[in-house]
C-alpha cells in the first residue's frame, strides 16, 4: 500500500531545479518511508531506474565499486549485473541504506559531475561518526528529512477531511461540544496508531490494536538492534528508553544520570549525540533568553527529548508488559487515560512542530521565593517575535507559566496559545486552540 507523502513532493522540486548538479540524501529513521518513496519516485518519474539496497547487496554489485574511476566501466558492469538500461538523463539510480557501504557515498561526487544520471541516497543513523570517518562526504548532495506520517498524511491515508480542519482554523470559531469530541477522537486514533507507515497501513486494513502495537514492537527492536551496534553496552538503548519515565516526571531537563543509572561520561554525551542522528527522538533546548534568536541562546547542557512517533511513544510506555492490551487504548480513545499522561499531548506536539521543520525550544526561569520554576513547553520564533505554547492534556485549567510568561515578556511576543482538547476560545490574550488544530499554528510562515 502507498500513501501519499510530503517527501514525494520535495524530490520533485529536487528534479526540476537540482537534480543534474545535486543527489539526494532522503534521512530519517529506520522504517518511516524513505526507501518506498524513492523507489515510488523512480517509477513514476523516470524511463528506468536502479536499486541497490546495501543491506541485502550481492558481491557482484559490490564489485562494481571497485572501477568508479571508469565510469564507462562502472555504468556498464552495473546494468550487467542489474539486467537493466540506463538512459541518459532518463534514469535515477537509488543507494539505498548507503551508510552500510561508504564508499558509494563517497562516489556521488564523481558520479554527479558525471552528469548522465540521478542519484538518491536513503540512509539511517547517516551522520554518525562510525559511518562516515573515513571517507569525504560529498557537497554534491541535498537532503530531504523524512518523517513519519503526519497528521494530514494519516488523515489523507485513512479519508478523514484535513481541510476542513483548516476551514475551522481560519474561521476560529467554537464548534460546540459535540463537534468537537468527534475530532478529539481522531487525534487521538492517530496518536493511538502513530505516523510509521507499516502501522497506519495496518489500521487501514482494519487490524485491532494489539496488532498494531505489535508492529510497533519490531519497529522499536529494530532501534534497540541499531542502539546495540552502536554501543554493545546498552548504555545508548538505556537513554531511549527512559525518555518517557524522564517526561512524566516533569523534570527541568532531561538527565543522562538517571538513564544510565551512573555519573555522566564524555562518552555518555556522544551517545546522546548518536541517539539525536539517528532521528528517532527529538531534542528540545532550553533558551536562556526568549527575546532574541532562539538559536543564539539555546543551552545545549539543558535539553528534553521526545520520542519522534507518538505511536512508538505509547507503545514505549508499556514495552515492560507483554503486549499493550486493547484496554489500554480503549482507554486512551475515550480519553480515560490517568490526567498524569498529559506528556503523551506534549510529545506530540512537539512531533508537530518538529514535521513542520522547526527546531524545538522551551523556556524556564525561577520563581521568586521558591524552588519551583515556570516553564513554557514550546517556543516559535514568528519573525522577530516567539510564539509561546503550553500543553494540558484535557481542560485548560491553570497556565501560571503562559500568564506569567505574558507579562514578562509582553514586547516579544506575537502570540500565547494553549493546546488541550478544550474547543476554541480567547481570554486574557491567550488562545485556546484543540490539538487538533495544532499543525496549522505550528507550521513555517
Amino acid at each position: 500500500m502507498y500513501f501519499k507523502r510530503k517527501a514525494y513532493d520535495e524530490l520533485l522540486n529536487w528534479k526540476k531545479n537540482y537534480a543534474d548538479k545535486y543527489a539526494v540524501l532522503l534521512e530519517g529513521a529506520r522504517r518511516v518511508g524513505k526507501s518506498t518513496i524513492a523507489e515510488r519516485f523512480a517509477v513514476n518519474e523516470y524511463k528506468s531506474y536502479i536499486l541497490i539496497d546495501f543491506s541485502n547487496v550481492s558481491n557482484e554489485e559490490i564489485a562494481c565499486f571497485d572501477d568508479i574511476h571508469d565510469l564507462d566501466l562502472f555504468f556498464l558492469r552495473l546494468q550487467a549485473v542489474r539486467g537493466v538500461n540506463l538512459y541518459a538523463h532518463e534514469s535515477v539510480v537509488i543507494f539505498d541504506e548507503v551508510q552500510l557501504f561508504p564508499k558509494a557515498r563517497q562516489a556521488i561526487k564523481h558520479l554527479v559531475k558525471d552528469g548522465r544520471y540521478h542519484y538518491i541516497e536513503t540512509g539511517s543513523l547517516i551522520s554518525i561518526k562510525k559511518n562516515v570517518k573515513n571517507i569525504l562526504i560529498p557537497s554534491e548532495e541535498m537532503r530531504i528529512p523524512v518523517y513519519p506520517m503526519d497528521y494530514e498524511e494519516f488523515c489523507d491515508a485513512v479519508k478523514n477531511n484535513y481541510d476542513l480542519l483548516k476551514q475551522i482554523y481560519d474561521k476560529n470559531k467554537s464548534l460546540g461540544p459535540q463537534v468537537n469530541r468527534k475530532l478529539m477522537r481522531d487525534i487521538r486514533i492517530y496518536m493511538a496508531v502513530g505516523g510509521m507507515p507499516q502501522a497506519v497501513e495496518a489500521y487501514v486494513d482494519g487490524k485491532n490494536f494489539s496488532m498494531i502495537d505489535q508492529i510497533k514492537r519490531q519497529i522499536i527492536r529494530l532501534y534497540e538492534d541499531d542502539f546495540k551496534r552502536l554501543d554493545p553496552s546498552g548504555k545508548l538503548s538505556a537513554i531511549y528508553h527512559s525518555i518517557p519515565a524522564q517526561l512524566s516526571r516533569d523534570m527541568k531537563r532531561y538527565r543522562l544520570s538517571s538513564a544510565t543509572g551512573t555519573r555522566k561520561t564524555a562518552k555518555d554525551e556522544h551517545l546522546m549525540y548518536d541517539l539525536i542522528d539517528s532521528k528517532t527522538v527529538l531534542p528540545s533546548y532550553n533558551v536562556t533568553d526568549p527575546r532574541v534568536n532562539l538559536s543564539l541562546t539555546k543551552n545545549l547542557d539543558s535539553y528534553k527529548l521526545y520520542i519522534a512517533d507518538t505511536g512508538l511513544f505509547i507503545t514505549l510506555m508499556f514495552i515492560d508488559r507483554p503486549s499493550a492490551e486493547n484496554e489500554i487504548y480503549a482507554k486512551l480513545l475515550s480519553d480515560k487515560l490517568p490526567a498524569n499522561l498529559g506528556y503523551l499531548y506534549e510529545n506530540l506536539i512537539a512531533q508537530m512542530i518538529a514535521a513542520s521543520g522547526r527546531e524545538l525550544y522551551y523556556h524556564t526561569w525561577e520563581k521568586k521565593g521558591s524552588t519551583h520554576y515556570y516553564e513554557i513547553d514550546f517556543l516559535i520564533s514568528r519573525g522577530i517575535k516567539v510564539s509561546a505554547i503550553e500543553v494540558k492534556s484535557s481542560g485548560t485549567g491553570k497556565h501560571e507559566s503562559l500568564s506569567e510568561f505574558k507579562k514578562k515578556y509582553v514586547k516579544n511576543i506575537k502570540d500565547c496559545i494553549l493546546f488541550s482538547q478544550k474547543d476554541l476560545g480567547k481570554e486574557e490574550g491567550i488562545r485556546y486552540l484543540p490539538i487538533y488544530l495544532a499543525p496549522f499554528s505550528v507550521t513555517l510562515e
